[in-house]
């Protein structure tokens, strides 16, 4: 889907907890559900 939008170089950093206290994490430690910071280039942007 990203690569569909014409961004390139994409990178992804480590997992993160995002869901720490939030009210849906006991569903998210249930399936290890993880965020993930990304960057990409779009050329030409």
């Amino acid at each position: 889907m990203i690569e569909g939008v014409g961004l390139v170089d994409l990178r992804f950093g480590e997992p993160l907890d995002t869901y720490g206290g939030a009210p849906g994490e006991g569903n998210a430690r249930t399936f290890g559900v993880q965020g993930y910071a990304f960057t990409a280039v779009k050329p030409g942007a």
